[in-house]
């Protein structure tokens, strides 16, 4: 057994039908835990239970709409009751949308606030009580986003989602840190994802952009370039981490500016 090991654990994963909750769950399955995976009702789980199940573990696929957080709390309630003790906690799901600042209404800023930042407090108040109850040195890992950290224009109400889900994860973290539960984030840049690829403008001039803004190669990162953080929070290894975010960006945020490109050709000295 290794300090990443989740063998004998239980994780619950929300948005996990495709893009990164889809990736986390088959990465917390390939280390061992048992997964329950979560997505909007009429969402195809399949894909997702098909990649946990053929690890070796065990999948309970669950459809809920993180948007009613009235209900959140007796339906955290159910999966306790149906699947015992959870260990592992990744609130994953969120949505967005692409608007200027004065296109934004309060429906639409209200939406997207019940499930990036709502659902994510009120998930993680319940299970928590839960992990405290059951004696269990839970793990919390909150996904953000760079966008919580640096803004970007059109993109407002999930800006301030995505900051308020960074200072609720450290809040979190100061009072449950005394239970032995740690709460994180994982803060993701461009990800080849769903969620961005539904944006209504010329993808591949965004993307050639983009391209010469991210300094690792290779351009966007994967899904499956942010398990690894996951499992570090999630796992013994992290123990000792909490209250804090793991960039997963390429280097985006180490570099203001794309100056290479204006600078002569790498030279080799030795």
């Amino acid at each position: 057994m290794t300090a990443f090991d989740l063998t004998g654990r239980t994780a619950l994963v929300t948005g996990a039908a495709r893009g990164l909750g889809a990736a986390f769950a088959a990465g917390l399955a390939g280390a061992g835990a048992d997964v329950i995976v979560v997505d909007r009702p009429g969402v195809d789980l399949g894909p997702t239970v098909a990649a946990v199940t053929g690890a070796g573990r065990a999948c309970h696929p669950h459809a809920f709409d993180l948007a009613d957080t009235e209900a959140i709390a007796p339906w955290a309630d159910e999966l306790r009751r149906a699947h015992g003790p959870l260990h592992i906690l990744v609130n994953n799901a969120g949505v967005a949308a692409l608007e200027h600042f004065n296109e934004i209404t309060v429906a639409g800023w209200r939406a997207l606030m019940r499930v990036n930042v709502e659902a994510v407090f009120f998930l993680a108040q319940r299970v928590a009580e839960h992990m405290i109850a059951d004696g269990v040195s839970g793990r919390i890992v909150n996904i953000s986003s760079k966008n919580g950290l640096v803004a970007e224009a059109g993109l407002a109400h999930y800006n301030a989602s995505k900051g308020a889900v960074e200072l609720l994860t450290r809040s979190l973290a100061a009072e449950l840190g005394p239970h032995g539960i740690t709460v994180n984030t994982i803060a993701p840049g461009m990800i080849a994802t769903p969620i961005d690829g539904e944006f209504p403008f010329d993808r591949a001039a965004f993307e050639a952009a983009w391209a010469e803004r991210i300094p690792l190669r290779g351009g966007y990162g994967r899904p499956d370039d942010c398990v690894g953080a996951l499992l570090l929070l999630a796992s013994d290894a992290g123990r000792y981490i909490t209250g804090t975010h793991l960039v997963v960006d390429g280097g985006v945020l180490a570099d203001q500016m794309p100056r290479l490109r204006f600078m002569p050709p790498y030279r080799n000295t030795l």
